[in-house]
């Protein structure tokens, strides 16, 4: 009994002692952590002096400001302020060096340095790790498997497609202004580019602008891109495991999963349609595959050179960045034509005299388009569908003008 007694306290003094060492490593490595983030932050401060900036705060950087005025105009403003570049500080010590002068990205083009990881990571659990997210070999692999996919035999036929899309929307356009004059459009186009991918790279024998489901498909990249862009700029959701617990987070995991549901069916389609007697054969006979074709084969014949994993996220990545950034490019042209009705008159002239009355498009009509051709590039200069491009510098570099930045920098390049 006596013995039993003296035990208790000896067992509550060690479990003391043992929460005290703990305590203590945690405070060190606490401390460790946090000079760390001193040092990196002051070399951060000192590669940034040779880029005036305006004022930001030590932990919450310039988002403040970018909270107050639209992202757009205020970066606008820093391009007419500060020369070639500027430091944009997210937070603590997560800068970003945005470069917006054509001889600094020309610089930066000339380079191979990876994609900056701290955002492109964010889109993983959407699209995966296909083209877009994929460096190095990874990355010349995929590539080189894929680039047939895009010779121009195979694009040569894709225009009619492409028309009889085009046609399509133009046909519920006119339904729709009859009953209200004013129409959003990008929705409509956003639709039409999808239903062109899907026939043209996907094998698909449906219409993608008649089917529900392909509108829960357009809402749920809406919604991922603004979830994306949410995550980018906000400090405390930059860990996964708090952002799956916070209700953005929850969210991005439901609207991912009916991402995959769509792009899963459209990958089950075409495998069925494989195991058709004789269209597995009539396929390999193609002297150029489509791109889910390339896929799917090259898993056929050689099981180890593309996972299930790695077919979802060309599927994903290609269907997504098929027709978004297309839909945004076309709706932005539209928009730059019809701000200057004079361009587009002759737009429209220069189209009507190639085509005359109720002639559709071909591939040779293409270059006998010149100034159509002009505005258009010109719109996209304008309003590029993606106005920037992340890059983490794997060395050191020196600018035209011998500004400089250490390796491990992230930049931002863009033309506003």
């Amino acid at each position: 009994m006596t013995e039993s007694v003296l035990s208790t306290p000896r067992s509550l003094g060690s479990i003391s002692g043992l929460l005290q060492v703990v305590s203590l490593l945690s405070l060190v490595l606490l401390l460790l952590k946090a000079a760390q983030l001193y040092l990196k932050r002051q070399r951060l401060l000192k590669a940034a002096q040779q880029f005036p900036s305006p004022p930001s705060h030590w932990f919450y950087g310039h988002s403040r400001e970018f909270k107050k005025e639209q992202e757009l105009q205020l970066t606008l403003k820093w391009v007419k302020k500060f020369p070639c570049a500027c430091p944009r500080w997210l937070w603590g010590t997560n800068v970003i060096f945005l470069l917006y002068d054509p001889d600094y990205m020309k610089v930066i083009l000339g380079r191979s340095d990876p994609k900056a990881d701290e955002a492109y990571k964010f889109l993983a659990p959407w699209i995966g790790y296909g083209l877009l997210l994929l460096n190095g070999q990874p990355w010349f692999e995929h590539r080189r498997m894929l680039t047939p996919a895009f010779h121009y035999d195979i694009l040569k036929p894709y225009v009619g497609t492409m028309a009889d899309s085009v046609q399509m929307m133009l046909d519920k356009w006119e339904g729709l202004i009859s009953q209200n004059p004013h129409l959003e459009i990008f929705e409509h186009i956003s639709l039409m580019t999808l239903d062109t991918i899907m026939k043209c790279a996907f094998s698909y024998q449906g219409s993608v602008q008649t089917d529900r489901h392909s509108k829960f498909y357009i809402q749920a990249i809406e919604d991922l891109k603004n979830l994306f862009f949410s995550r980018v700029r906000n400090v405390f959701h930059q860990n996964d495991i708090i952002y799956r617990l916070a209700p953005e987070g929850c969210r991005n995991v439901h609207v991912c999963q009916l991402a995959h549901e769509h792009t899963d069916r459209v990958i089950r389609l075409r495998k069925a349609q494989l195991q058709k007697e004789g269209e597995l054969e009539k396929v390999r006979q193609k002297r150029h595959l489509d791109f889910l074709d390339i896929l799917l084969f090259s898993r056929m014949e050689n099981g180890s050179s593309l996972s299930d994993k790695d077919l979802r996220a060309e599927v994903d990545t290609f269907m997504f960045e098929g027709h978004d950034t297309t839909a945004s490019g076309i709706s932005w042209i539209l928009y730059a034509l019809a701000s200057h009705p004079e361009h587009q008159q002759r737009c429209r002239e220069e189209i009507q005299s190639l085509l005359g009355d109720g002639a559709s498009i071909t591939w040779d009509h293409l270059d006998q388009m010149p100034y159509t051709t002009m505005c258009i590039k010109e719109a996209l200069r304008l309003y590029p569908p993606i106005p920037g491009i992340g890059r983490e510098l794997s060395k050191p570099i020196t600018f035209p003008d011998g500004r400089s930045l250490p390796k491990g920098t992230a930049l931002g390049s863009n033309l506003p």
